[in-house]
């Protein structure tokens, strides 16, 4: 299979050979590409998600590609739909041994203008989904299997989330939850981490207004690295987290934002620059809006 028609991943060939990956919200975006690179280091990967399209699509390309892939339709907010579904794909395709919890949804809004049901949506599907699926996947495989490796996708949110305050919550929630698990579940030979990228060129940035895509595309480059993340960059973190390198590493949060989550902006104006070049080897890269080809 040439470069050309696979995912271009720094890590070696057969990786994951012989092992089952769950990605949720697998069908668009980030998990896309997690499940993109997990396909082509070996693992034949499960693609979970609301809509079926995306999951076909994306699935169709994993195979285009060589690699292998199935995909199921899944509401994570719905506990017992999950529990269900996770008990048939253990069933039917073995043990799940690597699990990225990549699923979620928010809107921007100020937060005296979020209502109940928005706060709930998001709150269910980010932080409630999470632990669903996470807890089936160890009900039904992990603790039998005496093994396995769980991350999560959060979000920069460690000096609050001004215009989302119900996602800042709900993956602060996340991230307490991977400390605790990380304990809890060691001696079941489960490794739990989480990866919160920063300003990242996605898909889902098509979700937005013009509007809020012109503020992100000119707020995005005011970061020390002076750029934007790829989607491969964040699936890189993944990729290293769930595998053997990492064997030593449990609870932790690994920041994929160029350091601006330690940024002091007021303070410390940023120097336009190119100096810290992006990789991404994601061969079926979104097509981005045209606010964010032209920075």
């Amino acid at each position: 299979m040439s470069a050309e028609t696979r995912f271009n991943s720094v890590f070696r060939d057969g990786l994951f050979e012989g092992q089952v990956a769950l990605v949720t919200g697998g069908g668009t975006g980030i998990g896309r590409c997690i499940a993109h690179e997990l396909a082509s280091l070996g693992a034949k990967v499960l693609i979970a998600g609301r809509r079926p399209e995306p999951l076909e699509s994306t699935v169709g390309e994993i195979r285009a590609s060589g690699g292998d892939a199935e995909h199921v339709v899944l509401n994570i907010r719905e506990e017992d739909e999950v529990d269900r579904t996770l008990r048939e794909l253990v069933e039917t395709h073995g043990p799940i041994e690597l699990l990225v919890n990549n699923a979620g949804g928010q809107f921007a809004s100020p937060a005296s203008m979020i209502r109940p049901k928005g706060w709930r949506a998001v709150i269910d599907t980010n932080l409630n989904g999470t632990w669903f699926v996470t807890h089936a996947t160890f009900t039904h495989s992990f603790s039998r299997q005496r093994r396995g490796s769980v991350v999560s996708i959060v979000a920069d949110m460690w000096n609050g989330f001004p215009g989302m305050a119900h996602t800042g919550a709900a993956r602060a929630g996340v991230v307490n939850l991977t400390q605790t698990l990380a304990i809890e579940w060691a001696s079941s030979g489960v490794r739990v981490n989480a990866v919160a990228p920063g300003f990242v060129l996605s898909s889902g940035l098509k979700n937005y207004p013009p509007q809020i895509q012109a503020m992100a595309a000119e707020v995005m480059l005011q970061n020390p690295s002076g750029r934007v993340g790829t989607e491969s960059e964040v699936s890189a973190a993944v990729v290293f987290l769930l595998s053997p390198a990492a064997a030593y590493i449990s609870g932790a949060t690994l920041r994929v934002d160029g350091a601006a989550s330690l940024q002091k902006q007021p303070l410390v104006p940023m120097v336009k620059h190119d100096n810290i070049p992006a990789w991404d080897g994601f061969h079926l890269a979104a097509d981005l809006p045209e606010v964010f080809r032209q920075s």
